[in-house]
């Protein structure tokens, strides 16, 4: 199992950060541009226990269709989303909102494993983990423009 751990302050209260986290509609905004990311499932999404939510993008230039499950949804506070269909052989997503010193302490913490057992280490370690390294590089910098 492998771990991506963030965390990011925002001079913003957890409901309002916890309110653009938990719509959909976002997630592009918060994607690099060469991932060529949609979402597919129509919008507004109700963000719910159970609720599925589908899209697509491409990595490396191969086209790759994902589904989420959210499993956990506690307002303002955290939500958990699990990858049902991806390229990982497990995706588990953690999203907490902490309200810290007048803002928002927010962190994500991402356990994932990597199919084909050899080949998919030998993939991470040669591509993977650099290309997973720059989505959160690059959302941290579009958020930090966002909510300062």
């Amino acid at each position: 199992m492998h771990l991506i751990e963030r965390e990011q302050f925002f001079p913003q209260p957890p409901v309002r950060v916890f309110e653009f986290f938990s719509d959909a509609g976002n997630l592009a905004a918060i994607t690099p541009g060469f991932l060529r990311f949609k979402v597919l499932t129509p919008l507004p999404l109700d963000l719910r226990e159970g609720a599925l939510l589908d899209y697509r993008l491409r990595l490396y230039g191969v086209p790759v269709k994902w589904r989420t499950r959210i499993e956990e949804v506690v307002r303002n506070e955290r939500f958990v989303d699990m990858a049902i269909r991806s390229p990982f052989k497990r995706w588990h997503h953690t999203h907490t909102f902490e309200d810290k010193d007048g803002g928002t302490l927010m962190r994500d913490r991402v356990e994932y494993l990597m199919p084909f057992g050899p080949l998919g280490a030998l993939t991470r370690a040669v591509m993977i983990r650099r290309l997973l390294e720059r989505i959160f590089d690059y959302r941290y910098e579009i958020m930090a423009a966002r909510f300062g």
